[in-house]
């Protein structure tokens, strides 16, 4: 594979795991540090969880039990994450900028599923932990606090649990966000191939 690409993966996942373990090592689960006043904060946190805190539980309505849902998340992480690798592989000589952005979205998934598969066996002796292979934790630390509170029970899966806006992230979500905004935003010039068939198609319609 194309070394650059090579290295985005390899730079966010080790950045990411730093960032992870110093805040692991050094603070205890709640500690903040303001960096800006109130606003911007590093606030040690660990997510059993999906995107925003959601379990697998909550979605199936609890029919299965936490333990169960954080492994069959990590399960479901691995798999993602192979197709990431099935796709990069496919699209490394293409010349555009997709590999890149596709590169940075698979060394955010690698990052969080590290602290997933492994960190409840290598913080297995921890006070604040629980697990084992597949069930680990993902840590976040940077919080912007735009707002915090309890959302209405009205508003699905999400409904009187706990939300901050911006949620709580950590380097692997960043770089995720950013390669999937990017693909969004730059779509037309990524995908030069598709747009002209498209074209084509509407000038025989």
């Amino acid at each position: 594979m194309n070394k650059k690409l090579i290295g985005i993966v390899l730079s966010v996942v080790i950045l990411d795991q730093l960032t992870k373990l110093v805040v692991k090592w050094n603070m205890h689960l709640g500690e903040e540090i303001k960096i800006i006043g109130d606003f911007f904060k590093i606030h040690f946190t660990e997510n059993p969880g999906a995107a925003f805190g959601v379990t697998l539980s909550n979605l199936f309505l609890g029919a299965i039990t936490e333990e169960t849902a954080k492994a069959l998340l990590s399960v479901l992480s691995v798999f993602l994450v192979g197709g990431i690798v099935y796709y990069l592989y496919k699209i490394k000589d293409q010349k555009t900028n997709l590999p890149y952005w596709v590169a940075l979205i698979l060394g955010g998934a690698i990052g969080n599923i590290i602290d997933r598969l492994f960190y409840g066996i290598w913080f297995a002796k921890m006070n604040d932990y629980e697990g084992g292979f597949l069930h680990g934790r993902v840590v976040d630390m940077f919080y912007f606090d735009i707002y915090q509170g309890i959302l209405p029970d009205w508003i699905p899966i999400w409904g009187g649990t706990y939300m901050a806006l911006w949620p709580i992230f950590n380097i692997a979500d960043t770089a995720i966000s950013v390669g999937i905004v990017a693909i969004i935003v730059f779509q037309k010039s990524l995908f030069p191939e598709e747009n002209s068939l498209d074209a084509e198609k509407k000038l025989l319609q």
